[in-house]
């Protein structure tokens, strides 16, 4: 089973440690496009008239006062690099704790998680990378829009067989389709106005939820063989699972208590 979840938006970044090496990310077969992106980013993030810096924030959705981020970027081929898991340090991945997972457990979400990306792609928790400033949403000048673009290659790197528990949402989800073999999760937030249930999703919780649940299975080491299997083990986990209607296997986890 793969688990795909969104990276964070903040990240820690490593103090010291090697650079990435493009060649030991999962799916190296995918160097030659992160090449491509890293270059771009690059590029894009080291100049430095206040016109091109103005136009470098813009194009990657960040304020005047995010212009740390663009140094950052521009120092990403030398930067020190640590597992992913250490990296990203958003809402989901506070709430896994990966750290904090025994052995066996860890061991079950680094064999299964895979992180989608706008500058690699898709990589495991494992894997090194330095922490950077790139959503799938963004458009490089020179490449285009990540979302087509890694759209394009993840499809043709990507396990086609396995069986998926799909967490991302919005351009990361859009990166790569899997196949009959999966499961689109989202989170909704159930309260109860004038004595009527009412739902809604609600962006922080559901990252949180999202977290809590994968810690859950890994500890319960499941090993789920089809999609009702999986949804099987949600609910025998406690959690409230109610599948909706679509041309892909699709279902809400109802969240009572944020």
């Amino acid at each position: 089973m793969l688990i795909l979840l969104p990276p964070s938006e903040g990240k820690t970044a490593p103090a010291t440690g090697e650079p990435t090496d493009l060649t030991t990310l999962w799916l190296p077969r995918l160097a030659t496009a992160r090449k491509r992106v890293l270059s771009r980013l690059v590029t894009l993030s080291r100049r430095t008239s206040a016109r091109a810096v103005a136009d470098s924030l813009a194009t990657l959705g960040l304020s005047a006062g995010q212009r740390d981020e663009l140094h950052r970027n521009a120092a990403l081929v030398t930067a020190a690099a640590a597992p992913a898991a250490s990296v990203y340090t958003g809402v989901l991945y506070e709430a896994l704790d990966h750290a904090g997972l025994p052995g066996p457990a860890r061991g079950w979400v680094d064999e299964r998680a895979v992180v989608f990306s706008g500058l690699w792609g898709a990589v495991r928790l494992g894997d090194r990378i330095p922490a950077y400033r790139c959503s799938a949403g963004v458009t490089l000048p020179g490449l285009g829009g990540l979302t087509p673009y890694w759209r394009t290659a993840l499809t043709r790197a990507m396990p086609a067989d396995e069986l998926v528990l799909d967490l991302r949402s919005g351009a990361y989800a859009a990166m790569w389709a899997p196949g009959p073999r999966s499961l689109a999760l989202r989170v909704l937030h159930e309260r109860i106005v004038d004595g009527e249930p009412r739902r809604s999703v609600v962006s922080h919780f559901n990252k949180a939820t999202k977290g809590r649940m994968v810690r859950d299975l890994a500890l319960a080491g499941v090993a789920p063989s089809s999609v009702d299997e999986l949804l099987g083990a949600l609910r025998d986990l406690k959690w409230t699972v109610e599948e909706r209607p679509g041309p892909a296997r699709q279902a809400d986890v109802i969240v009572r208590e944020l």
